[in-house]
């Protein structure tokens, strides 16, 4: 199972299930460099503006990026007809290289996922992202598939995109 997309900066996000295993990868490219693609993902105030879906505001409730810390989110509709709440812990943060980190979502408290991304410069001050999360079994890995968070990556990753252009993360 393999979805690709594009959006407008050409950078392509590819989702895929690791057939036989329990395991999801997502793979993306950004135009900047590892350190600043990296500092989005762990400064709290730059992850709000960007994760998830496009009309959910994020909040942070606690938010500790570094070895050992922790985090947890909510995410909730302007209109007040959906919120829910993401958390985990850091167990790795090595700048601008590797974040490792599990991630559940409260409403499956049972399917918390460990979270691989490693962060690759390539020519011309880019970035690609290779994130694999391993869960316990292909049934919770094809819930969280069928779930619709491909819309949350690919609109989250297109709203990165637009911030990391802007140079809304302190820098050019």
């Amino acid at each position: 199972m393999s979805a690709t997309t594009s959006n407008a900066t050409g950078n392509e996000t590819t989702i895929e299930a690791v057939p036989d295993l329990p395991v999801i990868t997502i793979t993306r490219e950004f135009d900047a460099p590892p350190e600043r693609v990296f500092r989005a993902h762990v400064d709290r105030d730059l992850f709000v503006q960007w994760i998830g879906p496009r009309g959910l505001e994020t909040t942070v409730t606690a938010w500790d990026a570094r070895t050992g810390g922790a985090y947890a989110y909510r995410a909730a509709s302007g209109d007040g007809d959906f919120e829910t709440g993401f958390y985990g812990s850091f167990h790795e943060v090595r700048p601008p290289e590797r974040l490792v980190q599990t991630f559940t979502w409260e409403g499956a408290p049972d399917g918390v996922s460990l979270e691989t991304m490693t962060f690759e410069a390539l020519d011309g001050g880019r970035c690609r992202i290779v994130a694999t999360s391993v869960v316990e079994s292909i049934e919770i890995r094809d819930q969280i598939l069928s779930s619709g968070m491909d819309v949350g990556v690919n609109e989250g990753y297109a709203k990165l995109d637009a911030l990391l252009a802007a140079g809304l993360d302190g820098t050019p």
